[in-house]
């Protein structure tokens, strides 16, 4: 092959999907000269599972991505077809955003970004080599010869690295959606000396809504008033589709059990190990023996499409005996499958060989983010990438890294996961994996990470001064319901009975009634003037401070005892085999992650309270000379 000099950049980026687009864009509106390759441009933005943005946990991830700075939020907005907020029916800290997203149209809107991005080059390219010397980045190269000087690359392959899509006994060398996989840049990681695993993904059938029969599936509409994702989206969004929910049947199970001697999960086709949170529906049957159903929605791919995903019915069965099991499934039985289901396997990295930064700890100016990091999900990617473009741009100026702390984000919680504890299988975000849930919701996002994003030069002077003129706004409103009372009356002792709680007598504060968990903003604003004034999202804010006062002061006390370990660093150079009183698995684990601070060597799995006792005496007497 025949080389040729093709360019200088700052940064190049390896792939063009959620991670690859925020960490491309994050670079290059912090002014490094970015590239940003893909191995095909019809592929930018793909969503090759399933056609959403956000849910549970996820929703979380998005609203950050945005309050620091990013762009999903802000393409969702724009490609988003219906709205849902789930978890509604329980507290705040679990509601979370999920969209519909039009497939076609948020690939093109992310796209266009790319390609109208200053300092920005968007290119069709496989890249088959990264070059090093002295233990850093040097250059990037193409298939076809190209030689691209770099100082930085973030890999964002999601599961083009190795790629191998199965579909029965049908295997084939791959990326998603039949494109080519990345075959020579997996040998090449693999030589750089990159600890590379083998996980596993799957996608459902698609089928036809020409050939479905809605009538025997339950409508799911979209939200009343939608919620846009993005805080500066300003006119609410509009649902234009609708979702349908269907199950499985007896049928269903009998026809997939008859042939799991068929399935490339039981008969050792696929060594991958595949996500526990988004099973296969074989999985789902062997896992959950005695679940007489499993709920199946039908979600639209788009609106210029017929093509529908079931969501729920991830299979790498063999086709013949998809055709069979999804025609025993109501309103599917003369279903006409557009797209077989497969499974995909890939090369990831275990995520223990990165820092915080998502640099690597081996080689200078080498990112990883997204699937390739051990994650799964179009969030997860795009918050990693997103964190890995800026830290990138950040060392090259000279300036202090971007690490989120658990306590801060979701983001840093999803970040300090991989890179303390890693992860076996494909790592999904939920609210559960937070310690500190009712701090970290996603309606204050804004308030939470804006005037980050502002210090690392992407978010504007302007939209952090609305977000801090938004808080006070909040705390005097919060003021004026502790200093307003309430006479009582005949009309606010009937709607409080109505509400199931006691009269007024001798009346009460505006802030008193509101604490009650059976009033809302909306019940106090016949009585109040001042209520009803507000916007949506002022009142929001205040009834959630108000009603849940008492649990956010309990949770802020724990974030301080956090911040009293997290920001007790810890010299990477410390000898772990010479500390007295460690245990040889925390030895051994303290020495292969070198953590950075006592708190992220407290979360290390094999290192228990004992041996961080033994490491904060070890400190202290070093400490004292």
């Amino acid at each position: 092959m025949n080389e040729y000099f093709a360019g200088k950049f700052d940064i190049a980026v390896i792939g063009a999907g959620h991670a690859g687009i925020e960490a491309a864009l994050a670079a290059a509106r912090l002014g490094r000269r970015t590239v940003c390759f893909t191995i095909s441009l019809d592929a930018v933005g793909n969503m090759p599972c399933n056609p959403a943005i956000g849910g549970t946990g996820k929703g979380h991830l998005v609203r950050e991505l945005d309050a620091l700075g990013g762009e999903m939020a802000k393409a969702a907005d724009k490609a988003c077809i219906q709205y849902r907020l789930l978890n509604r029916g329980k507290g705040p800290a679990v509601h979370s955003l999920r969209a519909q997203a039009d497939r076609r149209a948020y690939q093109n809107i992310m796209k266009h970004t790319l390609e109208s991005q200053d300092d920005l080059s968007l290119r069709q390219a496989e890249i088959v080599d990264i070059r090093t010397e002295g233990g850093a980045v040097r250059a990037v190269v193409t298939a076809t010869g190209a030689v691209y000087e770099v100082d930085a690359v973030i890999i964002c392959s999601g599961t083009f690295l190795g790629g191998r899509t199965i579909i029965g006994a049908c295997v084939r060398e791959s990326g998603p959606d039949g494109m080519h996989a990345a075959a020579a840049l997996t040998e090449r990681l693999r030589a750089l000396g990159l600890p590379l695993r083998r996980f596993k993904t799957g996608t459902p059938p698609r089928v036809n809504a020409r050939s479905i029969d809605f009538s025997k599936m339950e409508v799911q509409p979209g939200d009343e008033v939608p919620i846009p994702f993005s805080f500066e989206t300003t006119t609410p969004p509009c649902n234009r589709a609708v979702c349908y929910l269907t199950y499985t049947t007896a049928r269903t199970h009998e026809i997939i059990r008859e042939n799991l001697h068929r399935s490339p999960l039981y008969d050792g086709v696929i060594d991958g190990v595949g996500p526990r949170y988004c099973p296969s529906i074989e999985t789902k049957l062997v896992r959950f023996p005695d679940k007489e159903r499993h709920q199946l929605f039908l979600e639209p791919m788009g609106l210029d499409t017929e093509e529908m995903y079931i969501q729920g019915l991830s299979s790498s069965m063999p086709e013949d005996v998809q055709v069979a099991f999804v025609h025993s499934i109501p309103g599917l039985e003369n279903a006409e499958i557009m797209r077989s289901a497969y499974a995909i396997e890939y090369e990831c990295v275990d995520p223990t060989a990165l820092l915080p930064t998502l640099e690597y700890k081996t080689i200078r100016g080498l990112y990883g983010a997204g699937q390739f990091n051990g994650s799964s999900g179009y969030e997860e990617a795009a918050v990693q990438g997103f964190v890995a473009g800026v830290n990138a741009a950040l060392a090259q100026k000279g300036e202090p890294p971007l690490i989120l702390a658990r306590a801060d984000s979701y983001i840093g919680t999803l970040i300090d996961d991989l890179v303390t504890k890693g992860t076996d299988e494909p790592y999904r975000m939920m609210t559960s994996r937070s310690e500190y849930r009712l701090l970290l919701r996603q309606d204050n996002a804004d308030e939470r990470l804006c005037h980050i994003g502002h210090r690392i030069g992407l978010v504007s002077g302007a939209r952090l001064c609305a977000v801090e003129e938004k808080y006070k706004a909040v705390r005097r409103e919060v003021r004026r319901l502790a200093s307003t009372g309430l006479a009582p009356s005949e009309a606010l002792n009937a709607m409080l009975t109505a509400r199931g709680t006691t009269a007024v007598h001798d009346g009460s504060s505006l802030l008193a009634l509101l604490r009650r968990p059976q009033v809302t903003y909306a019940d106090l604003a016949p009585f109040d003037e001042g209520c009803a004034a507000l916007p949506p999202e002022i009142r929001e804010q205040v009834e959630i401070t108000v009603k849940y006062e008492g649990y956010i002061e309990r949770q802020r006390r724990q974030v301080d005892e956090f911040r009293r370990l997290e920001n007790r660093p810890l010299d990477e150079a410390i000898d772990y085999a010479a500390i007295e009183g460690l245990r040889l698995e925390a030895r051994e684990k303290l020495a292969a992650i070198r953590p950075l601070s006592l708190g992220q060597a407290s979360r290390i799995s094999g290192v228990s309270p004992a041996d961080i006792a033994a490491l904060l005496i070890w400190l202290e007497r070093k400490a004292r000379g």
